[in-house]
């Protein structure tokens, strides 16, 4: 089992930056995608950004972040981060780590374990 606990919600103006954080515990993380979905109210859990073990840590991103998120993981640490820049108000959700054994996937179904979530609100 995977235990992750978020850290690093909270409310910020339109044009701001949070940096989320996701720590890892209860196995190795050996071979383990790391990455971020989020759900706004009213709307289904949608894929954000991941980045895998292998291969060098290809990294993905959501077209609606790309140039403003940015990902990246502390194997030694057995972490995950999310630095969120140029914030806007659809950007609120609640924020989700997520883990899958081999590549990630954006479809929430393939996910192997989630975080509780850390919400994010962004006003305008």
């Amino acid at each position: 089992q995977v235990q992750l606990v978020e850290s690093g919600g909270g409310l910020v103006q339109a044009g701001g930056s949070l940096r989320l954080s996701c720590a890892a515990s209860g196995r190795t993380l050996s071979g383990y995608a790391m990455g971020w979905f989020r759900q706004a109210p009213g709307k289904e859990r949608e894929f954000v950004a991941a980045i895998d073990w292998s291969g060098g840590g290809t990294i993905y991103y959501a077209d609606s972040v790309k140039g403003r998120f940015t990902i990246s993981r502390d194997n030694a640490k057995s972490s995950v981060y999310l630095q969120m820049n140029s914030l806007k108000p659809e950007d609120t959700a609640v924020y989700y780590c997520a883990a899958k054994l081999g590549p990630m996937s954006s479809s929430t179904g393939m996910v192997d374990y989630w975080g509780q979530g850390t919400r994010v609100t962004v006003s305008s």
